[in-house]
């Protein structure tokens, strides 16, 4: 009899270490995920700020290609082209 009470103790013990276990990683599984979510937040804010650097930088090249940079002449030549093309697309349109 007493076995069968020192095992319920036993399993009472373990059952309470597991439950506390159990809390403890729910609680670690909460705050992983709050971490998570807000990292995801950061990623989406340095995304933003990424493209909008590079738009800067885009615009910067075409600046500094209109005011007679050797470096940027070319691609500011084909932008101004494309964007020719796309006046007489509109303007044929527009006349039909």
């Amino acid at each position: 009899m007493s076995d069968l009470i020192g095992t319920i103790d036993s399993l009472e013990d373990k059952i309470s270490r597991l439950l506390d276990r159990y809390d403890h990683l729910q609680q670690q599984n909460i705050d992983l995920e709050r971490k998570i979510g807000e990292f995801r937040r950061n990623a989406e804010v340095q995304s933003d700020q990424l493209r909008q650097w590079e738009e800067k930088f885009s615009a910067l090249k075409n600046a500094n290609a209109m005011l007679g940079s050797d470096e940027y002449k070319r691609e500011t030549k084909l932008k101004i082209n494309a964007l020719i093309r796309e006046i007489d697309t509109c303007i044929a349109q527009l006349s039909e």
